[in-house]
């Protein structure tokens, strides 16, 4: 097996490309990734500078990994600024990085897509080898994985990487029939309060449109584009992604998108945009023009919840972060990330914070389930 790096999406074809990583987990689909790219949201300017790995047998592409290289490490969802701090603190030079992730998508899935015939072991000793030496030529300091899939998790585990654990709050449908099913399972005072939520939506005279997304007009992604862009201003910063973004992946994969429209006097006042994979509905993007009572509730997560029970989906990722989720239904999940530090010293104190993070977050974790709203 020959590792080849590429610069670009466009440097391999898009067919190719998805016969290996398939539709079930969008944000792998080269219409996604060549889409980051060919809209601006990730470039050198931005500090993602595409660097995808292909695994070639011969002329045959048996495995692919996305790889970036990064001058920052914002976007990421896993946060490792302190660790950037000591190496400046030390004289030394944290960034560039490489870094295995979906840009802005904090979502698990897997990292490193190959045929099933293929030694999985095998491949990812070959890639961590291929970017050890070029970490070498190119004076990298480290490789960060980030939100793989259990199984690549193991692997990236027994070449020696560091693992890290995180938590966030997912839905999970346990064959609901409908939404009053699924809130049968909550306790009296939870079930009243999502209740008077969705009431209080249509109290207010919002209603709610659900688009497919290859049915989203140019007009309603140019709404939802300024309510996205309206999430960061209103905190003083920039949108990650921009209109050009959501116009192509409109045009080239449609069918995995699901836009939500609140509708105010025939006007909308908030969108939320989710992708749909195989079992699971994720929950990516959300703005408005002004607070309603519980509209970012309905809007974000009960209309997902609705979807997913309509249309079989076994689970709900609605993003990072959240603590509001868990009297909602959304149970705290363990995500998990891979890291190799080159600088044998600094691999030491990172495994060794890493030991102690990892308790403190079995805590929190253990902690948050206490607060779930099922019935006992």
């Amino acid at each position: 097996m020959e590792v080849k790096q590429i610069h670009s999406m466009a440097e391999v074809d898009g067919a190719v490309w998805n016969r290996l990583a398939g539709h079930a987990y969008p944000f792998l689909r080269h219409e996604f990734l060549l889409a980051l790219e060919q809209s601006g949201s990730v470039c050198a300017q931005t500090g993602w500078i595409p660097a995808h790995l292909l695994v070639m047998n011969a002329d045959e592409l048996v495995a692919l990994m996305p790889l970036y290289l990064k001058q920052h490490s914002w976007g990421e969802y896993v946060f490792d600024h302190q660790w950037a701090a000591a190496y400046q603190q030390h004289g030394l030079d944290y960034y560039p990085k490489w870094l295995t992730a979906i840009p802005l998508t904090p979502c698990q899935g897997s990292r490193v897509v190959m045929q099933e015939a293929i030694d999985p072991l095998e491949v990812m000793r070959t890639v961590l080898e291929f970017i050890k030496q070029r970490s070498e030529q190119l004076d990298i300091s480290s490789w960060h994985c980030l939100f793989p899939e259990l199984q690549q998790l193991e692997q990236l585990r027994s070449l020696g990487l560091a693992i890290r654990e995180g938590v966030q709050f997912h839905w999970f449908n346990r064959d609901y029939r409908d939404f009053n099913d699924f809130l049968s399972t909550l306790n009296a005072s939870k079930r009243k309060m999502l209740k008077r939520e969705r009431r209080r939506v249509s109290e207010q005279g919002v209603s709610l449109l659900r688009i497919a997304g290859n049915e989203v007009s140019d007009q309603q992604w140019q709404v939802f584009f300024q309510f996205y862009a309206l999430t960061y201003i209103k905190k003083g910063g920039q949108p990650y992604l921009n209109l050009a973004f959501f116009q192509q992946i409109a045009a080239t994969m449609g069918e995995q998108l699901l836009m939500v429209i609140a509708m105010k006097d025939g006007k909308p006042v908030a969108a939320a945009l989710s992708f749909i994979g195989a079992d699971t509905l994720y929950g990516r993007y959300w703005g408005c023009y002004e607070d309603y009572n519980s509209l970012h509730f309905e809007t974000c997560y009960y209309q997902g919840l609705d979807y997913c029970i309509e249309h079989g989906l076994q689970r709900f990722d609605s993003g990072a972060q959240g603590e509001h989720k868990i009297a909602r239904g959304f149970e705290p999940i363990t995500t998990y990330s891979g890291h190799w530090i080159k600088d044998a010293q600094f691999a030491k104190a990172i495994e060794l914070f890493l030991i102690r993070e990892q308790q403190a977050m079995q805590h929190y974790k253990q902690d948050a389930a206490a607060y779930l709203p099922f019935r006992q």
